[in-house]
C-alpha cells in the first residue's frame, strides 16, 4: 500500500472514529423522556411493534390518555395503535399518518379534532416531543419543515447535538441508564395512569375569541381526509369526552360541516352518558384526562362502535399474534399492579412524574 493510500485510510479511520464519538455524545445529550414528561418517547415506540393494526388513532392527549388499545383488543379483538404525542398539531397528525403508511395500511383512522384549534405551532418543546421520535425519511423532513417555529433551524433536527449541547449540566442517571436502550412507557401508544383525583368543577366558561378554525389547520384536515380516501381507509373524526379546556359550539359546527361535506362520521363524546364515566373516580387530574378505569370504559364504548360499523379482524382468533398480544397484556397488567402498589404505599405515583399539559 502506497503512502498516499495509507494516509487516506488513516484519515478515513479518524473521521469514522470522530463520527462515532459525536454520535455517542449526541445520544447521551438527547432527552430520554423516561421519567417525568414521558410523552417524548411515544412516537418512536411505534416502530418496535410488528403486529398489524386495523385501527390507527391520531392526536394529542385526548387520545393517548383516554383510549386503551389493550382494552380494545381484550374486549373486541381490535388491533390498534395510538400515534399520539403531546400537543400534536393537525399537520403533524397528517405526517404521522403518512409515516405509518410506509409500514402498513389500516382499515380505519380515528382522528382527534382537539388540535384543530391551533393554526400554528406554539413551542419548540412540543415540536420536539413529536418530531425527534420519527424515523428519518422524506416524510419526517417534510413534517419538520412545516412544524418549525420561526427561531428553529432544520439542521438542529438533523444533528440534535446542535440543539442539546447545553444539557451537559443537566444530565441525570436516566441519561446514562438509558444510553443504549429505553424502557417502554406506553401500551401501543396509551399512557397509563391508575391514580384518582376526582373532578370538583371547572372555572366559568370563557368567551370564544377564535370562533373560526384556522385555514392551515382545516387544510391539513382536508389532506388527512384525502390521504385516507386514496388508500381506502375509513376516517372517523372524534372529540374525546373531556370538557376542559373548553370546547366551543362554533368549532363543533365547522367540523360537522366539514364531515358532512366529505361523508365522514364526526362523533363528539362530550356529555355522552352511555359511556358510563364517573368523574369522581375515572380521572387522575380532576377531569382533564381519564385514568385507567375511565380509559377502559371509553375504549369499550369505542370498540362496540368500531365492531358494529367496520369490517375489522378479531385478532384474538389469529394464532400468529396471540403470543404478541399476550405479552402486551402481561406488560399492561404489570404496570397496573406496580402503579396501584405505589399509590397504596405512597399515596401517589413514583414511577411517573407529571405529564405534559396539552
Amino acid at each position: 500500500m502506497g503512502k498516499l493510500a495509507s494516509g487516506l485510510v488513516k484519515v478515513l479511520i479518524g473521521l469514522v472514529a470522530m463520527a462515532v464519538v459525536l454520535l455517542a455524545i449526541q445520544r447521551l445529550l438527547m432527552p430520554k423522556y423516561q421519567t417525568g414528561v414521558v410523552e417524548g418517547s411515544m412516537v418512536e415506540e411505534y416502530y418496535d411493534n410488528k403486529e398489524p393494526h386495523d385501527v390507527i388513532i391520531l392526536g394529542d392527549c385526548e387520545v393517548y390518555e383516554n383510549i386503551s388499545p389493550i382494552e380494545l383488543y381484550k374486549d373486541h379483538g381490535i388491533s390498534s395503535y395510538i400515534r399520539g404525542s403531546a400537543e400534536q398539531y393537525i399537520w403533524q397528525s397528517y405526517y404521522l399518518l403518512k409515516d405509518a403508511l410506509r409500514y402498513e395500511t389500516p382499515k380505519v383512522v380515528m382522528l382527534s379534532v382537539h388540535s384543530l384549534q391551533f393554526n400554528a405551532p406554539r413551542t419548540e418543546e412540543y415540536n420536539r416531543m413529536t418530531l425527534d421520535g420519527m424515523a428519518w425519511s422524506p416524510v419526517k423532513a417534510e413534517a419538520i419543515k412545516v412544524s418549525m417555529m420561526e427561531d428553529e433551524h432544520f439542521i438542529d433536527y438533523v444533528f440534535p447535538i446542535l440543539r442539546y449541547h447545553y444539557r451537559w449540566s443537566e444530565l441525570t442517571s436516566d441519561d446514562f441508564k438509558h444510553f443504549f436502550s429505553k424502557d417502554k412507557v406506553s401500551h401501543n401508544g396509551y399512557y397509563m395512569r391508575c391514580d384518582v383525583r376526582p373532578f370538583t368543577g371547572f372555572p366559568p366558561k370563557t368567551p370564544n375569541l377564535n370562533k373560526k378554525l384556522g385555514s392551515n389547520a382545516m387544510d391539513y384536515l382536508g389532506r388527512i381526509a384525502d390521504l385516507c380516501k386514496e388508500n381506502g381507509i375509513s376516517l372517523i373524526l372524534m372529540k374525546a369526552p373531556i370538557e376542559y379546556p373548553f370546547w366551543y359550539e362554533e368549532w363543533d359546527e365547522q367540523i360537522q360541516a366539514f364531515a358532512d361535506g366529505r361523508g365522514i362520521p364526526y362523533i363528539n363524546y362530550i356529555g355522552n352518558e352511555e359511556i358510563g364515566l364517573d368523574m369522581t373516580v375515572d380521572t387522575y387530574d380532576a377531569g382533564l384526562h381519564l385514568n385507567l378505569t375511565g380509559a377502559e370504559k371509553f375504549s369499550n364504548y369505542i370498540g362496540q362502535y368500531l365492531k358494529s360499523g367496520y369490517d375489522l379482524t378479531d385478532y384474538r382468533q389469529d394464532e400468529r399474534y396471540k403470543d404478541v398480544w399476550q405479552g402486551k397484556i402481561d406488560d399492561y397488567n404489570a404496570m397496573k399492579d406496580k402503579q396501584e402498589e405505589e399509590i397504596a404505599k405512597y399515596g401517589e405515583l413514583i414511577s411517573f412524574g407529571a405529564n405534559a399539559t396539552n
